[in-house]
């Protein structure tokens, strides 16, 4: 069985982000590997410690852990995030660098940059966002959805090395290929030997002697590219996801960026949205409303009749359970609301008008407000069920 997340980094259900951070710092310097080198089992609490990091620092992925525990945040560390304990020391330095020094923190002078190691010697490639519009349809269901992009990717010349051809890369003698070179530093902890990577290949352990004609030593060319991208259902506007790996690639075999869609609503001809839930504003005509009728109304999902009960105010509001839209975190459906208008006309044609002047005098079409109606914050208070 998992192991609590709180009790990995020792801290309470109630902690704070300072006091995660700390604590997960303090995990993290016990067991970080240039402290305990080819010790299993301390590198293995030292992944798990990053995986309770990542989920407890999140705002949204701590709610779903406190309230459905590990089957909360199972599988949905993002896109392409980890989750469910898949992390690698590459994931963990590169997704945590505020943590493991980068900028120079204390972190980076114990461990002499180590957040470096595991990662392509080149410079990374940079993110690439777009906007994503999408419809009620689409967010309702989820969509798959393929867009071209002008994009860095690796040269296909020299596979991103940089380099013209094989005989043109050699050993670093610096590193002696290693791409790592060790110092001894002192620290308020005494003497510890650290790891860096090699100021000479930058740590890919090689040296290029003649540059690729194609990218020019880069190791990447611009080129169309065409990716595609799975939306899950119940996005809202203004939601960002991110595509690991999926940005411009990076020079001379770099880490490539990710790609982030910055979800957008378009707006729709007949409904608006409030969270999970979709409205539908219904215009009845007096006749109808005050003898009842059956009506056809648009959902999402296709069209469904309605009874409209005889004497039907303006302003009740209906419910369709379930025709609403589904939450991101698989949390329910919401609802479809119907919310009733009284059609009224604008001109009256001679008849009308003498029907109408006969039922103005008439003693049930006068208003009896207050005896046996409910003004709009009632209703909704029925709703709502408080």
């Amino acid at each position: 069985m998992a192991r609590d997340y709180y009790e990995i980094l020792g801290v309470s259900k109630g902690a704070d982000k300072t006091e995660i951070k700390k604590a997960y710092r303090k995990v993290a310097m016990k067991y970080h590997p240039d402290r305990n080198p080819d010790d299993k089992a301390a590198e293995e609490k030292f992944k798990e410690a990053a995986e309770a990091y990542e989920v407890l620092s999140d705002e949204n992925k701590r709610a779903r852990y406190d309230r459905y525990g590990h089957a909360g945040v199972s599988g949905n560390g993002g896109a392409g995030g980890f989750g469910g304990g898949g992390m690698n020391m590459e994931d963990i330095f590169s997704q945590f660098g505020d943590i493991f020094g980068d900028g120079g923190s204390p972190f980076e002078s114990f461990f002499g940059g180590r957040s470096s190691r595991g990662r392509s010697a080149g410079q990374k490639g940079s993110n690439i966002r777009i906007k994503m519009a999408l419809t009620l349809e689409e967010i309702q269901s989820g969509v798959s959805k393929k867009v071209k992009l002008n994009k860095q990717e690796t040269c296909s010349t020299c596979n991103g090395s940089g380099a013209k051809d094989s005989t043109s890369v050699k050993t670093c003698t610096t590193c002696d290929g290693g791409g790592y070179v060790r110092q001894i530093k002192n620290t308020f902890l005494g003497q510890m030997q650290t790891t860096t990577a090699c100021p000479s290949c930058n740590g890919s352990g090689q040296q290029v002697t003649a540059i690729c004609g194609k990218c020019k030593g880069e190791g990447r060319q611009l080129n169309k590219s065409e990716v595609e991208i799975e939306i899950p259902a119940g996005v809202q506007e203004g939601m960002q996801l991110s595509l690991r790996g999926k940005g411009n690639a990076g020079k001379m075999g770099g880490q490539t960026g990710d790609l982030l869609v910055v979800v957008e609503e378009k707006p729709h001809e007949s409904f608006s949205r409030d969270g999970q839930n979709v409205i539908y504003d219904l215009f009845l005509n007096f006749a109808d409303a005050a003898l009842g009728t059956k009506v056809e109304v648009p959902t999402l999902g296709g069209v469904v009749k309605i009874k409209i009960p005889a004497g039907t105010p303006a302003g009740k509001i209906f419910r369709l359970k379930g025709k609403g839209l589904p939450s991101v975190q698989a949390y329910g459906v919401g609802d479809q609301l119907i919310n009733v208008n009284i059609w009224t006309p604008k001109e009256l044609n001679k008849e009308e008008k003498v029907m109408m002047e006969k039922m103005r005098e008439m003693e049930n079409f006068q208003p009896k407000v207050g005896v046996g109606e409910k003004g709009f914050f009632e209703r909704m208070k029925d709703y709502f069920g408080n």
